[in-house]
């Protein structure tokens, strides 16, 4: 089984009762066991048109499923919760982002991991360190409590 890290946000309708079918939905599929879960938090969005506040948290998961079945796995999660195709950054009832798989390193047209843009998006850092502070980024080589310190002081790599 390999130890993943899932990104979740929602900034529509009901945005708790969202993330909290989303994380039952995902302990139900065979091969995913929720291990641990950051508490949700109220952040602000990030690019995209004017829209409300995201409700953000992370999961720890172990999976038997492949980088790139569990991507599929997500999509399909967020579709049955009623996810329409937007484009990036726009408001979303769900979304659920690959973080970390294990040590992987991927950069394939469809999937990258880790996500290439954690380093710099509070709304990531907040949830992954309050439960995987330890967690070393396979590429940065530093924890995510170092990265989410270099974040909040500006210091992107």
């Amino acid at each position: 089984m390999t130890v993943s890290y899932l990104g979740l946000g929602s900034n529509l309708g009901d945005k708790k009762k969202h993330l909290e079918l989303a994380v039952k939905k995902l302990a139900s599929v065979d091969g995913i066991e929720i291990i641990e879960k950051s508490t949700f938090y109220v952040t602000k969005p990030v690019d995209g048109p004017v829209q409300g506040d995201y409700l953000n948290g992370v999961v720890k998961i172990k999976t038997t499923i492949s980088p790139g079945c569990l991507i599929g796995t997500l999509k399909n999660i967020e579709s049955e919760m009623g996810r329409c195709s937007c484009p990036r950054n726009y408001p979303r009832i769900i979304d659920i982002d690959i973080l970390f798989y294990g040590n992987a390193i991927i950069n394939t047209e469809t999937l990258i991991i880790p996500h290439p843009r954690m380093h710099k998006r509070y709304f990531v850092l907040k949830g992954l360190v309050e439960i995987a502070p330890d967690e070393v980024h396979p590429v940065y080589k530093k924890t995510v409590s170092e990265i989410y310190e270099n974040m909040l002081a500006g210091c992107f790599e």
